[in-house]
């Protein structure tokens, strides 16, 4: 009787040590992934004061435009970690920039600059891993709450310190936001 109680205890330790070692990975992964979007909006911040001074050359009675910019990256770079204050400051610069982008149509001269075009594609590229990142925190942070909420972790991830965490998404005011058109009046 004691062997078949000390079996059980055994193979109940083990369950419990293989659920935490799951969501430890998991928690990392959800880390790295965190870490990733940071990073690419960094990079991005850091990109748009050299395309406001270049801008700034060829277009120089646009300062509202000029000001939501830096606005903008002002809120991106004081948002910390938390998840929705950053996603709306993303999507706030990501209006911004529209609005960049749009004045520059009205500019030949500075639509063919040659730092103009090399920084467009600077931006595009760091807009196309941004949305890579936030494709692979969002699965990370789908795995680890999937696996928080299944059965038996759901048991016993609370008791060892694991929460649910927020997706990295826009809500249906900021997505419409994103996807009107800047209108730009001369």
């Amino acid at each position: 009787m004691l062997i078949v109680l000390l079996a059980i205890v055994g193979i109940l330790v083990i369950a419990l040590v293989a659920i935490y070692n799951g969501l430890v990975k998991l928690k990392i992964r959800v880390d790295e992934a965190w870490s990733d979007i940071t990073v690419q909006l960094k990079r991005r911040a850091d990109l748009i004061p050299n395309l406001v001074e270049t801008v700034k050359g060829y277009a120089k009675h646009e300062d509202g435009v000029f000001t939501k910019v830096t606005e903008a990256r002002s809120a991106i770079l004081n948002a910390g970690g938390d998840v929705k204050a950053t996603a709306e400051a993303d999507n706030m610069l990501t209006g911004a920039l529209k609005s960049v982008f749009a004045v520059a149509e009205a500019y030949p001269d500075l639509k063919a600059s040659t730092n103009f075009q090399d920084l467009q594609a600077e931006l595009v590229d760091t807009e196309d891993k941004i949305q890579a990142s936030r494709r692979f925190y969002n699965g990370s942070v789908r795995d680890l709450n999937t696996k928080i909420r299944v059965f038996p972790t759901v048991l016993f991830a609370k008791m060892l310190g694991f929460s649910e965490r927020e997706f990295f998404e826009l809500d249906e005011a900021e997505a419409a936001a994103v996807q009107k058109p800047t209108d730009v009046k001369f």
